[in-house]
């Protein structure tokens, strides 16, 4: 995060379709709400059970042309039998018509010789790093050797299921006939991320006959995957897609409400959450990135005072996050004291946390990092300095999603072209986003209470973050009270 600059890789999934995004919609009224219950994840029990193939379930009948047979194409024809199993029973309560299954299914090996090469949507499989739904002939295809075992490989083997139910998303969009030719690509993609979403709901929910998921690291390493693939730079003609914050957001949609909610994906609707949020770099050579530098925290605290002002503005200190407090832990990189109301940080320790990751990786990076991995950190400390001022409780699941909350409120606000360099010589820039839901995801850190304690979905702390980001204040208070 440099001057004005803080970092948001936009998590972009070009050659997979991957996708895993929450959901946040602002509702009159308060009722009984999703959120009452912070040990809830859209509803459901935080589980800590087995994810991936259930025990002793007969493999699916189905079979693909050119498949090896293996343990890959086992796996994708058992989530493809549980799929169509889904969206038989629930298409005809969204959609006008009747569900179609997919006419066709190709397996191919990425690493093949070309004289092995097969047809898939009238392309030829040689070299092809893939998984896709062909509307030409409403077929799914997959690389079973390249692709899919490093999804595996990286996030398990849900991750793979979710690879192949955005695919068959794509062919629920062709059947209900509700994306044509001209739709944005970005909406044909974030639909299809949502109807990934709304399928793996079902698995959550113990309907799937093949699988099963828990909802905290099962979902965790399903929403990493997406995070993980991405396009970093969204002045690609190629990043079409979304950043991964969105496409989270998209399956989060799915999750939470359903078949119902994907239909409302448009370009309207996704213009309404990217609001003042960054979608270009501009003339910054850095990216985004920063050093993680106290110069620059003091920019951010000038910035969050004057975003989120309070009455006793808490004191900084850089000597390190040991405050031995007496109403509080220490949580290194950063504490927040609530007896002495100082913010203490751990200069190196929050640098390291910061350190972009941005080099050559064998497979998939479980994890992204960047400035913004330690400034959302820093950013959670204040906003438990700001709980204390309204005089909220300062332990317990509802404070730390609070703290991810008015993290992302302040975060949103970075992005406000209309801020003075006065009020904080620091801004949002593409690629900060996704740094802190990966970190948000990895660890939850800056999801915590003044304990250090978090709960164990991290689909719920994303979703607390990314309320903050599209919402305010008031959001977090009522969503959390």
């Amino acid at each position: 995060m440099g001057k004005r600059r803080a970092t948001v890789m936009l998590l972009l999934l070009t050659c997979i379709a991957v996708v895993v995004c929450g959901c946040t919609r602002n509702v009159p009224g308060r009722a009984v709400s999703i959120y009452d219950d912070p040990f809830k994840v859209a509803g459901l029990p935080t589980t800590s059970g087995p994810s991936g193939p259930r025990g002793g379930v007969p493999d699916s009948p189905l079979r693909a042309e050119n498949t090896d047979n293996g343990d890959i194409d086992r796996l994708v024809m058992n989530a493809i039998e549980d799929i169509e199993a889904y969206w038989g029973g629930e298409f005809s309560k969204d959609f006008e018509g009747d569900f179609v299954r997919v006419t066709k299914l190709v397996s191919w090996s990425a690493k093949a010789p070309r004289s092995q090469q097969v047809q898939f949507c009238e392309e030829s499989t040689y070299r092809l790093v893939n998984a896709a739904y062909c509307s030409l002939d409403h077929t799914i295809g997959w690389d079973r050797t390249v692709l899919l075992p490093a999804v595996q490989e990286s996030f398990g083997k849900m991750s793979v299921v979710t690879v192949i139910a955005h695919e068959y998303g794509h062919a629920i969009q062709s059947i209900a006939k509700i994306v044509s030719r001209k739709t944005p690509t970005i909406v044909k993609e974030q639909q299809a991320d949502c109807f990934a979403g709304a399928f793996i709901r079902h698995v959550a929910e113990g309907k799937s006959k093949h699988f099963t998921i828990n909802t905290s690291d099962g979902l965790n390493a399903v929403l990493a995957a997406t995070v993980a693939i991405r396009d970093d730079n969204p002045e690609d003609p190629e990043s079409v897609h979304g950043s991964a914050f969105e496409r989270v957001t998209a399956v989060q949609i799915g999750f939470t409400d359903g078949a119902k909610g994907c239909k409302a994906i448009d370009t309207d609707e996704i213009e309404r959450r990217r609001g003042n949020l960054p979608q270009t770099f501009g003339n910054d050579t850095t990216m985004g990135e920063s050093e993680v530098a106290r110069s620059n925290l003091d920019e951010m605290a000038k910035a969050m005072a004057a975003i989120m002002p309070i009455d006793e503005a808490p004191e900084y200190t850089y000597d390190g996050a040991t405050l031995k407090c007496r109403n509080g832990k220490d949580t290194a990189p950063v504490t927040y004291c609530p007896a002495t109301n100082t913010i203490g940080t751990d200069l190196p320790a929050l640098r390291d946390r910061g350190e972009a990751n941005t080099d050559e990786q064998d497979g998939l990076p479980v994890k992204v990092t960047g400035d913004f991995t330690a400034y959302v950190v820093f950013i959670s400390r204040y906003a438990l300095a700001v709980q204390q001022s309204e005089g909220q409780k300062l332990k317990g699941a509802k404070t730390a999603l609070r703290a991810a909350c008015l993290a992302g409120v302040i975060t949103g606000k970075l992005a406000d072209p209309n801020r003075s360099k006065a009020d904080g010589d620091i801004s949002l820039s593409p690629g900060d986003l996704d740094e802190a839901v990966s970190g948000l995801l990895t660890d939850g850190l800056a999801a915590s209470d003044t304990d250090g304690n978090t709960v164990p979905s991290g689909f719920s702390r994303v979703d607390a973050f990314r309320a903050g980001v599209l919402g305010n204040q008031n959001t977090c208070t009522s969503r959390y009270s």
